[in-house]
């Protein structure tokens, strides 16, 4: 059996790059855009409220616009490794927010699929887009201080969003029925 040449690599890439880069712009586009059967700007704004990720609209622009906008610079190949860096922020935030203190497995609610894109996401980091890229057609090489600056931007939006928490939920609420009720039966057992 030969070894493997670039070629080869380079298709595995490729098929990296379109899989994982695809589908994490897919998710944004369902937040942006409610495309695929999303919720939309809006109902992702109410979402990520709910988890105490205030103002919902701003939130929602940055995770939809960092999935849809990272995963297309990975499935395109362009300026790598801005697009891998830049889908750790909603991953992680995912897995802070919706996943964590989930068993591992997906269909427990778990971060399994988070885990999945993060991986995929480091390995093109590391691995770079390979020759069928628009980093190869247009022989572009991200400055590493541009690299650097998008990673610190990153882990500060995702400092940020893990300290929101959701508001406490209301005190529990006396039942004015039962109140009235008891205070009913007191007056009654006054007048017999």
């Amino acid at each position: 059996m030969g070894r493997r040449t670039d070629t080869t690599a380079d298709v595995g890439l490729l098929a990296l790059r379109l899989t994982i880069g695809g589908l994490l712009a897919g998710h944004g586009a369902q937040k942006l855009f409610g495309s695929f059967g999303g919720p939309g700007l809006k109902g992702t704004a109410g979402w990520l409220e709910s988890m105490g990720l205030k103002p919902g609209q701003t939130w929602a622009l940055m995770a939809g616009g960092s999935e849809f906008g990272s995963g297309v610079l990975m499935a395109t190949g362009f300026l790598n490794p801005l697009g891998p860096i830049s889908s750790f922020g909603p991953m992680l935030m995912a897995w802070d927010k919706a996943h964590r203190g989930k068993p591992i497995w997906g269909q427990a609610g778990g971060p399994e699929p988070v885990l999945i894109y993060l991986a995929a996401a480091t390995a093109l980091a590391f691995a770079g887009p390979g020759s069928y890229s628009l980093d190869e057609l247009f022989d572009i090489d991200v400055p590493t201080p541009l690299v650097l600056l998008t990673a610190v931007g990153v882990a500060a939006g995702v400092v940020t969003g893990m300290m929101a928490q959701p508001d406490p939920p209301p005190p529990p609420q006396e039942d004015a029925g039962r109140d009235e009720l008891q205070a009913g039966e007191a007056g009654g057992d006054h007048a017999s």
